[in-house]
């Protein structure tokens, strides 16, 4: 493709969200609401600018109830993406996708969700395995075998890496010690001011073997918000643009939820493979450029298989690339600044890409030098998404 034929640059102009919490006192709706409202004051525009909204198929809010508790007026594009975290950095796909094909000028992805004082995801959804969809069938192989929670899918892969690639529960435990460490700083995290030590992390009860509670992410209420539009609007807005250097989704063979059982292996997350080969691609850029990166951290093992996935280092060596505090601020590959959601909170990944703008900013509490790409995942385990943005 000719530079003349390329599609217009796309950028996030603006981010917002609520307060992280256990309990939010409030609807799904007005939480969402709050969020697009917050993220449009940051980028200096009004409801009426905005003619696009994305979200999750797992968001209780339509785009159309959103739109009508904000006063957005005429929709030309709205979309919904599925696979849970997975769509996380794909909301924000399609928003650019929209932009650049003309379907729509300003564009907001949102997450809202009362996952801990509400639906609780961690625990067993019996009406899983009755759904009438092709899910359901799927859930009914699993279920009866006591894989029925998300903890218990991702500790069954966990414990073919560590067999296979000789890794431990001390090794899962440094990127929760690394992700409290930021958090601490963090004066929206849930954990502000709460590090933990490797010792408190083996301490921890176990959830699901070799999972242990500190290696699963937390449960949360709140909402964020990313608007989306052109490189040559966002320029004229009041926030510095982050530019969207590259997207992209992945479905890898066989692909399952959370563990991919019908494959011949169980160690690695082909569906990242499938979207880091684009990224990589679409950016120019390569994995030693990265400045620092947000990896979805629902559970600890799937950092390390993300790391190798991703092309940071060979298959199994996650494990020594992390050692000796490589993954936080200061080391080689800072990860998860804000605490990510073992430490700040759980919207789905959605607060992980709000931290990859604040570092393209220059604004993160836990900044990391220079004005190098900064990488974002979404959901792992599932069909996947993820981002890289760079500086204008």
């Amino acid at each position: 493709m000719t530079s003349a034929a390329r599609p217009p640059a796309v950028a996030i102009a603006g981010i917002g969200a609520t307060e992280f919490s256990k309990d939010s006192g409030r609807s799904e709706l007005r939480l969402a609401a709050e969020a697009v409202r917050s993220a449009l004051d940051d980028a200096g525009l009004r409801p009426a600018d905005v003619n696009g909204l994305v979200t999750f198929t797992m968001d209780s809010n339509a785009e159309v109830a959103v739109a009508r508790e904000l006063g957005i007026g005429e929709l030309t594009f709205f979309s919904q993406i599925g696979y849970g975290g997975g769509a996380a950095c794909a909301t924000v796909h399609q928003a650019a996708m929209a932009v650049a094909t003309g379907a729509a000028d300003v564009v907001v992805c949102y997450r809202a969700l009362n996952e801990r004082s509400g639906r609780r995801f961690g625990q067993v959804a019996v009406g899983a395995v009755a759904a009438p969809t092709s899910s359901g069938i799927d859930n009914g192989w699993h279920y009866p075998m006591g894989l029925s929670t998300p903890a218990a899918t991702v500790a069954l892969a966990a414990q073919r890496y560590m067999h296979v690639y000789g890794a431990t529960s001390a090794d899962f435990g440094a990127v929760a010690v690394a992700d409290r460490k930021h958090a601490a700083t963090n004066p929206n995290a849930w954990f502000y001011g709460k590090p933990i030590t490797l010792a408190e992390h083996q301490a921890s009860r176990w959830i699901a073997e070799p999972l242990r509670l500190l290696d699963c992410c937390q449960e949360s209420d709140g909402a964020v918000a990313i608007v989306v539009t052109s490189l040559d609007r966002a320029r004229d807005l009041r926030a510095d643009p982050a530019v969207i250097l590259a997207a992209a989704q992945g479905a890898g063979p066989d692909q399952f939820t959370m563990t991919s059982y019908y494959r011949d292996e169980l160690t690695g997350l082909p569906e990242m493979g499938v979207v880091a080969r684009q990224l990589w691609q679409h950016a120019g850029t390569v994995p030693g450029e990265i400045r620092t990166a947000v990896l979805y951290d629902h559970f600890t093992p799937y950092v390390l298989m993300q790391l190798e996935e991703l092309g940071f280092c060979p298959r199994g060596e996650a494990r020594h690339f992390i050692a000796d505090g490589a993954i936080e601020l200061g080391g080689r590959l800072p990860l998860n600044t804000h605490g990510g959601q073992l430490g700040e909170a759980y919207i789905h990944g959605m607060n992980g890409i709000a931290e990859a703008v604040r570092q393209v900013r220059g604004t993160s509490v836990s900044q990391v030098p220079g004005d190098a790409p900064v990488l974002v995942t979404a959901g792992t385990g599932v069909p996947t998404s993820g981002l890289i943005l760079g500086a204008d």
